[in-house]
């Protein structure tokens, strides 16, 4: 086979990789069609799920080349997300990347994202605001503290270390998309998407990128309602995965601080004239209340601590013994 012949197979087998971007789309009619036609030409596809709009965004967004989707009434991002995942498995897509339809992100940004896949054992790329070179200066003030309380809790539950876990900017391989399976439907599929990719051993990366804050729609929810149900379920994750944090070390902490209290209840103590003891009847039962409700945080810590270990044994050995 000469030089030429392997050139040419070569770009045949590059042009055979199915590349896709999937906007998740709401009443976006004056930002969606500028982006799918910008997006256009760094994929091979662009779908766009209508999730319930009642405006023009979809016969929009058609027109502009994207395929289109439909959602009979509004379920939610996650709802989008899991529809645009289950198009790309049935058309057998190789790289899918995730972006918003409200014109936040560059499309421009997506040969980066894209190109972090092609990394060895990158399994999931995140377009992040927050690594080096990313330029944040416009982000809100509120949204960069709200942001950083949920990616704290969240990294406590996957232990992944991402720094913009609420990006909405990401790039999945075939592997991550056949792997990848959640249930919410709402933002905290964010989340969700982060503890599968932990418990499933998904590598996950972050690449800079640039997010513009003065379009006309920056979100559908409001930021005190989108941060409330992540943080919320990051919490919940979190007490789940690792009860001793969320269980255990409040608990020793009331209980010192009632044991604390109690010690002081005895120290004033004072003998009347007469030789009987009056006690301080109101910290003795603050101090017991404190006591007895970290005694019971312990326990319940320690519980669901045991419950988890013995049910990861159970499931590591019924996946051995097939």
């Amino acid at each position: 086979m000469n030089n030429v012949q392997k050139s040419n197979m070569e770009g045949h087998q590059s042009r055979n990789v199915l590349t896709m971007v999937g906007m998740p789309m709401f009443n976006e009619e004056e930002t969606v069609a500028s982006v799918v036609i910008r997006c256009l030409p760094h994929v091979d596809e662009v779908l766009c799920v209508d999730d319930g709009s009642s405006d023009s965004c979809s016969r929009l967004a058609a027109r502009a080349g994207a395929i289109i989707h439909y959602h009979r009434a509004n379920r939610g991002y996650g709802a989008a997300i899991r529809s645009i995942f289950r198009i790309a498995r049935e058309k057998n897509v190789d790289k899918l990347v995730i972006l918003d339809s409200d014109g936040q992100h560059q499309p421009e940004d997506i040969p980066a994202v894209l190109a972090g896949l092609d990394k060895e054992n990158v399994d999931v790329v995140i377009g992040s605001r927050f690594v080096d070179n990313s330029d944040r200066s416009s982000m809100p003030m509120y949204r960069r503290l709200g942001i950083s309380m949920i990616n704290t809790a969240s990294n406590l539950t996957s232990d992944l270390g991402v720094k913009d876990t609420q990006s909405g900017f990401r790039a999945f391989s075939k592997r991550a998309l056949n792997l990848l399976a959640f249930e919410n439907e709402g933002m905290e599929s964010t989340l969700e998407v982060l503890d599968q990719c932990k418990e499933k051993g998904l590598n996950v990366e972050e690449v800079p990128i640039k997010v513009r804050y003065d379009v006309p729609k920056s979100s559908t929810y409001s930021a005190f309602g989108h941060g409330f149900t992540v943080l919320t379920y990051a919490l919940i994750s979190l007490s789940h995965k690792k009860p001793m944090l969320v269980f255990g070390l409040p608990g020793i902490g009331l209980l010192v601080s009632g044991t604390t209290i109690g010690l002081g209840m005895l120290n004033s103590v004072e003998e009347l004239t007469d030789g009987t003891i009056a006690l301080s009847v109101g910290p003795g039962l603050t101090g017991a209340w404190l006591s007895m409700l970290g005694l019971s945080l312990v326990f319940s810590g320690l519980v669901l601590h045991g419950a988890r270990t013995l049910m990861r044994r159970v499931v590591l050995q019924r996946i051995r013994s097939l």
